[in-house]
């Protein structure tokens, strides 16, 4: 939600709340990843793992014929970068308000793709500046400023 709220509030010339003081750090991940990471476990569908151990179990496997993969972009993204970015795509520099972190929120969030990386050699080839610029593009188109 960031990229379209800050981007809409820059646009109109409106503050953006940047909470922890712009101290996050995120994992931003395009779209053709994420489909790019889905396609390329379609056509070898997981097996059970036959040493799974309910006494020790592993969250990621089972005992059924099933599996958890992480898609994403697999790079932390300092919240002030993202941001920068953005500025620098709509070449608008945001006013921002810098705020305490929010309640429930966490600093970082990150998606490990090791296990992907590993059964099916994904890796997510599009960059956060490279995301900022395409979705900066498609929302000036959309909405037509």
């Amino acid at each position: 939600m960031a990229p379209f709220k800050f981007t809409q509030a820059i646009l109109k010339g409106e503050t953006i709340k940047v909470y922890n003081y712009g101290k996050h750090r995120r994992d931003f991940t395009y779209i053709d990843d994420i489909v790019e990471g889905v396609i390329r476990v379609l056509d070898q569908p997981a097996q059970a793992n036959p040493d799974w151990d309910a006494f020790n179990p592993d969250s990621a496997t089972s005992s059924a014929p099933w599996r958890v993969y992480n898609i994403g972009g697999h790079r932390l993204t300092g919240l002030m970068d993202f941001i920068g970015s953005l500025e620098s795509s709509l070449g608008i520099t945001a006013e921002k308000e810098f705020l305490p972190m929010q309640p429930g929120d966490v600093p970082d969030t990150y998606a490990d793709v090791e296990d992907l990386v590993a059964d099916f050699n994904y890796q997510p080839k599009i960059s956060v500046s490279e995301v900022v610029q395409r979705f900066v593009a498609w929302y000036r188109d959309f909405y037509g400023v």
